[in-house]
């Protein structure tokens, strides 16, 4: 029998404590606090966020923890354990897009975005410790920069963190809608990574015990309660260890492609054709009929149809009929792998291993071209669920997942 390997998450005093530690090794000074933020896992709606639609997360328990102190001048020097080069500098008057480059230019993305929104930000010392999975379609980029957000909001007195309460919950959502837009701008232009805002919408302004239902075309958000466990389920996670990047040029290509197929339907985003009371019929045959438009097609399906998942897997919650959410679950990762083609071989073991196991629903989550899947399994189930998925890959010779129980955790704080 295959036994799966667990990714754990810390408790906030382990966190606070390794980042504290790595911070006095390095820079042999105390640091003037700790702040963390949380990775994310989406339920449903994927790829729907850059076309201005509706999407589903909830914050992790896993956090990435930034021990920060100020300096007195522009000087950023970073280190994180999960980084073997050792301590990284950067002067912030040199930071401009393309000038810094690997994950310190999440980083210094943030100080940089910051600053050209006018506050006044300077050089500090940092030391990072993670346990969001990097690489795994769980935002641990949007972690590390939603850290850095509220650790610099805090600081400098910028004003627009408030604090999260007993309940897990922010109280200045809008200052948050702020900063999750300085950290998609760090991501997009620093980092060259062309992501959507779900992300840092997620680590930033979730809810503990809820999903954030997202309006990416306004930037409102709706908390929805989701507790899995009043109802004898779990959500498990599937780390594939196929390791994906946003950098690289298929998630562009998405993008563009959404891009050039509202352009020749003369729209402003693909929501409005979802929107559209007419379907999306008469926008599937127009791109048909324009040059290449064949191609543009199955993009749209997707987009579309995703976003009324999205709806339709928010009136299952509201209604309290959670296992009506499986069969959208299911459809939502056929879709991505048929219509916008960014599954991979190692989702898709894990997707069918699952529901062969009695999932009630799985979908990859993510970007995709790698990273991990979801499943809605009964509580009493994860481990025999994790088994059979782990004996799948074993079977197939790819590399052993990694899994989690994802519940919904409090924001960045």
């Amino acid at each position: 029998m295959t036994t799966p390997v667990w990714t754990p998450a810390w408790d906030r005093t382990e966190g606070e404590r390794r980042a504290r530690d790595l911070f006095g090794a390095t820079y042999g000074a105390a640091p003037e606090g700790v702040w963390s933020a949380p990775g994310r896992v989406n339920l449903i709606g994927e790829h729907t966020d850059y076309n201005g639609g509706l999407a589903l997360p909830i914050a992790l328990p896993h956090r990435t923890y930034a021990a920060v102190a100020r300096r007195d001048d522009d000087v950023v020097r970073l280190v994180s354990a999960q980084e073997p080069s050792g301590v990284r500098e950067v002067r912030l008057a040199d930071a401009a897009p393309g000038a810094v480059g690997g994950w310190a230019a999440y980083v210094v993305g943030v100080a940089w975005a910051l600053r050209e929104a006018g506050h006044a930000v300077g050089g500090f010392d940092l030391a990072i410790d993670s346990c969001v999975p990097f690489g795994a379609g769980l935002s641990s980029s949007a972690a590390l920069e939603a850290s850095v957000a509220v650790a610099l909001d805090a600081l400098h007195g910028l004003g627009l963190a408030g604090t999260v309460d007993a309940a897990g919950a922010a109280t200045d959502d809008a200052g948050r809608a702020t900063l999750a837009a300085v950290c998609v701008r760090a991501e997009n232009e620093m980092a060259g990574a062309p992501t959507g805002g779900m992300d840092q919408a997620a680590s930033l302004r979730a809810r503990a015990g809820h999903a954030l239902l997202l309006d990416c075309r306004d930037g409102a958000v709706r908390h929805v309660p989701f507790d899995l466990a009043a109802h004898g389920l779990a959500l498990l996670v599937v780390d594939t260890r196929a390791e994906h990047s946003h950098v690289d040029g298929e998630y562009a290509q998405r993008r563009a492609a959404c891009e050039e197929a509202a352009r020749r339907l003369g729209v402003g985003s693909l929501r409005d054709v979802a929107d559209d009371p007419r379907g999306d019929a008469w926008a599937l045959e127009a791109l048909a009929a324009t040059p290449d438009g064949e191609a543009l097609v199955p993009r749209v399906r997707h987009v579309v149809s995703e976003i009324a998942r999205v709806t339709a897997f928010v009136a299952a919650l509201d209604a309290d009929a959670v296992e009506a959410v499986g069969p959208l679950m299911d459809a939502s990762h056929a879709s991505l792998r048929d219509d916008y083609a960014v599954s991979c071989r190692e989702l898709d073991v894990a997707v069918d291993a699952a529901r062969a196991a009695g999932a009630r629903g799985a979908r990859m989550t993510g970007g995709g071209f790698g990273g991990s899947a979801i499943a809605l399994v009964g509580a009493d189930d994860v481990a025999g669920v994790a088994g059979a998925v782990a004996a799948a890959f074993a079977e197939r010779g790819l590399a052993a997942p990694a899994f989690a129980v994802a519940v919904a955790a409090p924001p960045a704080g």
